[in-house]
């Protein structure tokens, strides 16, 4: 053997057992057994020998090792180390880390992912749907709503909390209707679709509130009070969070509740004066009790010798001497009940604290937790239902308007947007269905969370312009027929609540994901804060751990850059096994990135913002891709859902790919040094074709079995807007080869427009029957309606003050008003 083929083979070796995250141990027997090889053809003599012993043995040997190594590892690792508020503290520890922990490893377990059950709706949860829910569908007129009223009309606010639609999330025995979040998902995807002003009425109650809180933390007395009375709908919840110094940093609420004694109720008590000034509270102006968090202190020692307790919640209800409730905000014509909450020396008992005395300072962390499974479920479902709701419609719309003589949505101009739309909603279902899957698991994934916050309303942003430039006038022009507008104004709403998306991207995702996501990083942390000699050994098996997964890392990302992840086990069947292959590269590519960020930007990586962002999409695309593809595997690998499922995978790995090599791009020399070893051979993913735009705009513009999957759960009513829709579409694709008889008997090819005289020449030619005939006619008055959009009497368009005032003034010259 020649000196350069052992070491080529040596190396091999010690590539591999990197790869295989070969244990310490069983490395350095490696390494010692092709010195034995070398050794038996006279390679290796004395000096390598003593060379690798010095090496391996300091290693091995823990005592040594702590002693030479960690230990000064350790104290440069406790220097560089930033420091960390209570809140970030407690954001960090909050939650639970579920499948983005396997995405974050660079070696995902894809099994793991495909044993997690499939989510599945109860006989009571089914019932509750086609029941309830479809019924308070059909009663509500969004126009009625958004434009005469500003509100929900009484009756329908009855309906809702008879049919405890505000009881979603409490437990039978208090009353409400102990829906899965699956179940909770699926009822606000279906009143999305119908309303936002509906599905925000439904969806706060069942997030982040007094419901929630209470049953996670509340006493058993407030559970007794609170809980049935929430359920019967004999109270109204919301929670004050956000201030107006305080938006998106909730840590930083300026209201405080001072321990004092006043009076109450005649007797002298140790209580809490609050001073509190909220806004953007979602049902605020008709709540009955107030979830409110504030800062608790306790300048006199009532409670103890700790002055500042930290956040607090507490439960107020709405008829408090003090407390200034009622008045509105106008969220950008989408008028759910939102607006500001008031108090000034605002005393109330100490046990108004959610959880009584004992949980005084503990609110951030409640409300971390449970933000973390209501912000998995609201949002992202409402955006969820938005766009399946805008994928059916948009796609009639297409095969319904003409324009030079064909529907429009057969332009190639026009499939490339209904390709983007019709291949989201198959995404965003796909990720809401996962994400509530895991809740209903036991989990409470934060980082999770953050992600299907973000990226499902910003989806849902980009889509609403897709559908709103298809429908061109349709969209612009607002009044009862317009079924887009209210949702397109709406929309950045959901991009700006439960944390600005922005803040969202830049440093919640990744800050979070980074520390628990990541094997080891939270382990040295929590050991680096420590003293002692548990400490140091504690250390010393993260820190080599980390090295080891760093090394890993380094190596896979080497091997697949070349191409090897071809040879990365994977799932799947010929159409998906390569995408769970590129997962695998890509996965491994985010761990050793993250390792390098942190090692080489340490404690500024947290004012990094732009490369946390980058990071912080590279985990989510991972996320996102994991939930089509978990769809797919879940429904049956159907063939007919191939166009949607391809296109959601390669517009994801497409971004991914995106996001990894702008952060290269941005790194410096270390990023084109990292360049060379990802992507040695170029991009690896491309955008969607346009062969696979044009399949998914033809799914969408007809019947068939992939568009009602795609669309399942959702309103579609015939006394709804969207139901008409889809008796149109179905009722000029049954004209179409009327329309070709009547022309080819004719002997003259007529545009297909007023299908009523159209009908008429047909029966003259009698070459089709009545019964034809009244189908072309109906057709044609559904054409009209889809088409056309709403005008408006100018009087009619005057609202509030003007309303009044115009009226007064026809009155005072003798006319009708």
């Amino acid at each position: 053997m020649s000196v350069a083929l052992w070491i080529i083979a040596t190396l091999a070796v010690a590539g591999v057992l990197i790869y295989k995250r070969a244990s310490l141990v069983t490395f350095s027997l490696g390494l010692v057994a092709m010195f034995a090889v070398g050794g038996l053809f006279d390679i290796v003599g004395p000096v390598l020998w003593v060379l690798l012993a010095i090496v391996l043995v300091p290693l091995n040997i823990t005592s040594i090792r702590q002693k030479l190594l960690t230990r000064p590892i350790l104290a440069a690792y406790r220097k560089v180390m930033p420091e960390m508020s209570d809140t970030e503290r407690d954001a960090l520890e909050a939650g639970t880390v579920w499948w983005e922990g396997e995405l974050f490893s660079g070696n995902p377990d894809w099994q793991k992912l495909l044993d997690v059950p499939k989510a599945k709706l109860s006989e009571e949860e089914q019932a509750f749907l086609d029941g309830p829910c479809e019924e308070v569908c059909k009663m509500l007129d969004d126009w009625q709503v958004t434009h005469e009223l500003t509100d929900m009309p009484e009756h329908v606010w009855q309906y809702l909390k008879d049919n405890k639609f505000f009881a979603m999330i409490i437990k039978k025995e208090y009353g409400g209707l102990e829906f899965s979040a699956y179940a909770q998902s699926r009822v606000l995807q279906k009143l999305a679709g119908v309303s936002t002003v509906l599905a925000s009425t439904v969806g706060v109650p069942n997030s982040l509130g007094p419901g929630e809180l209470l049953q996670h933390y509340g006493t058993k007395e407030q559970q007794d009070h609170y809980l049935p009375r929430l359920a019967r709908g004999e109270e109204i919840p919301c929670f004050g969070l956000t201030s107006p110094e305080a938006g998106s940093d909730a840590g930083a609420i300026p209201d405080s509740g001072v321990i004092c004694k006043g009076e109450w109720n005649g007797e002298e008590i140790v209580g809490i004066k609050l001073n509190f000034n909220k806004r953007y509270i979602t049902l605020a102006p008709v709540a009955t009790v107030i979830g409110l968090a504030f800062k608790m202190y306790d300048p006199d020692g009532l409670l103890g010798d700790k002055k500042e307790l930290g956040i607090t919640c507490a439960l107020i209800p709405r008829d408090t001497d003090g407390v200034e409730i009622g008045r509105r905000h106008f969220p950008l014509n989408v008028p759910f009940q939102n607006g500001p909450i008031r108090g000034k020396d605002v005393f109330v008992p100490l046990d108004y604290i959610i959880g009584g005395q004992k949980m005084a300072g503990k609110g951030w962390r409640m409300l971390v937790e449970c933000l973390s499974v209501g912000r998995c479920i609201t949002l992202p479902s409402n955006s969820a239902g938005g766009i399946k709701q805008m994928a059916l419609a948009t796609g009639a719309y297409s095969r319904i308007r003409r324009q030079f003589k064909l529907p429009i949505g057969k332009m190639e101009g026009v499939e490339e947007p209904m390709a983007r739309i019709g291949g989201n909603a198959y995404l965003m279902d796909g990720v809401t269905t996962l994400s509530t899957a895991a809740i209903d698991l036991g989990e409470k994934p934060s980082v999770i969370s953050a992600i299907v916050k973000y990226h499902m309303t910003e989806k849902l942003r980009s889509c609403m312009d897709d559908a709103m430039d298809i429908h061109g006038g349709k969209g612009i022009c607002l009044g009862p027929n317009n079924y887009l507008g209210r949702g397109y104004q709406g929309v950045p709403v959901a991009i700006t609540v439960e944390g600005a998306n922005i803040l969202t991207r830049s440093m919640m995702i990744y800050g979070q994901g980074a520390i628990r996501c990541h094997p080891f990083v939270l382990k040295e942390m929590e050991a680096s804060a420590k003293d002692g000699a548990a400490a140091l050994a504690e250390f010393d098996k993260a820190i080599f751990g980390h090295i080891g997964f760093a090394a890993s890392n380094f190596v896979r990302s080497l091997f697949y850059g070349f191409g090897g992840y071809r040879l990365s086990d994977a799932p799947g069947n010929s159409s998906t096994k390569r995408y769970y292959q590129q997962m695998n590269r890509f996965s491994a590519n985010l761990a050793l990135l993250s390792d390098v960020a942190m090692g080489v930007l340490g404690g500024s990586l947290k004012r990094k913002e732009r490369i946390s962002a980058r990071l912080g999409d590279m985990l989510s695309y991972l996320y996102l891709g994991s939930a089509v593809l978990k769809r797919f595997e879940d429904q049956g690998r159907l063939d007919e859902d191939k166009p949607l499922m391809h296109w959601a995978m390669q517009d994801t790995l497409y971004k991914l790919q995106e996001a990894q090599l702008a952060m290269l791009e941005n790194f410096g020399g270390i990023g084109t040094a990292l360049r060379a070893i990802m992507f040695p051979l170029g991009r690896i993913a491309k955008r969607p074709s346009d062969k696979n735009d044009h399949k998914v705009a033809r799914l969408l513009m007809e019947p068939n079995g992939a568009r009602e999957r795609l669309g399942e759960g959702q309103f579609l009513s015939p006394e709804g807007h969207f139901g008409f829709l889809e008796q149109t579409l179905r009722d000029m694709i049954a004209c179409e080869p009327l329309h070709s008889k009547i022309c080819k008997a004719a002997g003259e090819r007529f545009s297909f427009t007023q299908l009523d005289a159209l009908a008429e020449r047909g029966l003259e030619l009698g070459v089709i029957s009545e019964d034809e005939a009244e189908l072309m006619r109906r057709t044609e008055k559904g054409r009209l309606r889809t088409i056309n959009v709403d005008d408006f009497d100018p009087a009619d368009l005057l609202a509030g003050k003007a309303a009044f005032d115009y009226a007064l003034k026809n009155l005072s010259k003798g006319e009708a008003a």
